[in-house]
C-alpha cells in the first residue's frame, strides 16, 4: 500500500472516530435533558394506576416514596418481586397496594394491583396488563366488565376459604363463558395476597421504605 493510501485510511478512521465521539456526546446530552421528564411521566403513570385502587383523599403520604419490595415463593410464585405501596394518614397505616403477577393465566402472566385496607378488607383489584385472548379474557378489564369490581370489600373471612374460587369450583366468583382459567388465576392470586398480608401485616408497614423484606421460599416468618 502506498503512503498516500495509508494516510487516506488514517484520515477516514479519525473521521469515523470523531463522529462516534460527537454522537455519544449528543446522546449523553439528550439523555440528561429528557431523563427527568421521562421519570416524571413514569411516576404519573404509576400514580394513576394506584389511584384506581385507592383515592388520594384516603391518605396523606406519597405512595411511591413509601414502598418496599419482597419475594415469597409460597404466596407469589415463580421468583417474582412484589412491590408494596403503603398508604398512611398522619403516620398511621391505612392500606397497602401490592403490585404482583398471577402466574397461571391462560395465555401467560397477568399483572395485578391489589389494595388491602389495614383491617384486611380489599380496597380493590385491577388488572394492569395481560395476554389473554381478546373476547374471552376481556372480562378481567375494568373498562370492559364490572367483574373485577366484585373483589371490593372481600376479605379472608368474607366469603371464607371455600368461597374463594370460581363458581365452577364451588366458590362465589363468576367465571366467563368459555373462559374459566383466567378468572380462576386471578381469584387464587388475590386470595394468596390476602393470606400474605394477614400473616405479615405489622412487618409490611414497619419495614423501612425502599428496602426489601426477608426473602422466603416457604412463606415462613
Amino acid at each position: 500500500m502506498t503512503e498516500r493510501g495509508k494516510n487516506t485510511i488514517l484520515k477516514s478512521a479519525a473521521a469515523l472516530g470523531l463522529v462516534a465521539v460527537i454522537g455519544s456526546a449528543l446522546l449523553t446530552v439528550v439523555y440528561h435533558l429528557t431523563a427527568d421528564r421521562i421519570a416524571a411521566q413514569e411516576r404519573q403513570a404509576v400514580q394513576r394506576q394506584l389511584s384506581r385502587i385507592l383515592p388520594p383523599g384516603r391518605y396523606d403520604n406519597e405512595l411511591q416514596d413509601d414502598r418496599i419490595f419482597f419475594r415469597d415463593e409460597a404466596h407469589f410464585p415463580n421468583g417474582q418481586t412484589v412491590t408494596a405501596y403503603r398508604a398512611r394518614a398522619a403516620g398511621n397505616p391505612v392500606a397497602l397496594i401490592f403490585r404482583f403477577t398471577a402466574v397461571d393465566g391462560y395465555n401467560g402472566d397477568i399483572q395485578l394491583l391489589t389494595g388491602i385496607y389495614g383491617d384486611g378488607n380489599l380496597a380493590g383489584v385491577r388488572v394492569i396488563s395481560h395476554k389473554e385472548t381478546p373476547g374471552l379474557g376481556d372480562g378481567i378489564e375494568e373498562e370492559k366488565s364490572g367483574w373485577v369490581l366484585d373483589f371490593e370489600g372481600k376479605s379472608l373471612k368474607q366469603p371464607g376459604r371455600a368461597g374463594w374460587a370460581v363458581r365452577r369450583d364451588g366458590g362465589e366468583f363468576d367465571q366467563f363463558t368459555g373462559a374459566t382459567i383466567t378468572p380462576r388465576a386471578i381469584v387464587e392470586a388475590v386470595h394468596s395476597a390476602l393470606e400474605y398480608f394477614d400473616q405479615h401485616r405489622a412487618e409490611l408497614f414497619k419495614t423501612p421504605s425502599g428496602t426489601g423484606m426477608l426473602e422466603r421460599e416457604d412463606g415462613s416468618p
